[in-house]
């Protein structure tokens, strides 16, 4: 998506391109195809769900063909990971490639841990209170609990991409709220949880042995699998 004379401009294919994603289930099986897949267009071209979609049938509010609801349809399936894993941006990984996000991500700590070594600010460490015992939180609500606002915290959203982007934090859903009789009503906001809710801290424990550089030599190798004549500029850009 790019944004161009005052609009912005989807870069997608044809609808009657044989390889376009035509649903939730095929975006699905294309992630846990590829490994990993950003939403948007991004600095790696043809690496995204944006352009190998088409087009006007984002935000069109059809479930069956707006890729914009896809995402929240394949978040709530938990048959893979979503959350702002590339760049600061949103995309996909599949279960089996996570835990090599994570150990590289995490360069080999759990949060506790890397809290107590003093490489997880107050801020971060405040979000992360409340994802002890598998909770889901409504951004709102996590904003509110740990303290962020006028008069607390600041920079709550670049705090939740970093957990993100450190594969601590994944957007669960999105769901609106309910009313006093239990009615949904307003827009879907994001609800985010720990991984190791969804899948089980065992998940992750096997690439724990693994230095998180060969981790990323793995991931790199993926991408230039998934993208052939990749510039490792742009791997270590996609992947940082």
């Amino acid at each position: 998506m790019e944004y161009d004379n005052g609009e912005w401009i989807m870069r997608g294919v044809d609808e009657n391109d044989p390889h376009r994603l035509k649903s939730p289930d095929e975006l699905i099986d294309y992630v846990n195809e590829v490994g990993f897949l950003p939403l948007f267009k991004n600095s790696v071209p043809g690496f995204s769900v944006e352009e190998k979609t088409v087009p006007y049938h984002w935000w069109s509010d059809d479930p069956e063909c707006d890729p914009w609801m896809w995402r929240g349809i394949v978040a709530e399936s938990g048959k893979t990971a979503y959350g702002k894993f590339f760049e600061g941006k949103a995309g996909f990984i599949s279960l089996e490639w996570f835990p090599v996000f994570a150990n590289y991500r995490r360069n080999g700590y759990d949060f506790d841990s890397r809290w107590e070594d003093g490489k997880a600010n107050i801020r971060l460490k405040k979000i992360m209170d409340h994802f002890q015992n598998g909770e889901e939180h409504f951004s709102h609500e996590l904003k509110r609990v740990s303290g962020f606002g006028k008069d607390g915290e600041k920079n709550f959203e670049g705090c939740v991409t970093e957990l993100q982007m450190e594969t601590y934090l994944v957007i669960r859903a999105f769901r609106s709220k309910l009313n006093k009789k239990g009615e949904p009503y307003g827009w879907p906001i994001t609800v985010y949880t720990a991984p190791e809710s969804l899948w089980g801290s065992e998940m992750f424990s096997v690439c724990y042995k693994e230095d998180p550089m060969e981790s990323f030599e793995r991931l790199s190798g993926q991408l230039k699998k998934i993208c052939p004549g990749i510039e490792d500029k742009q791997i270590r850009k996609i992947l940082r």
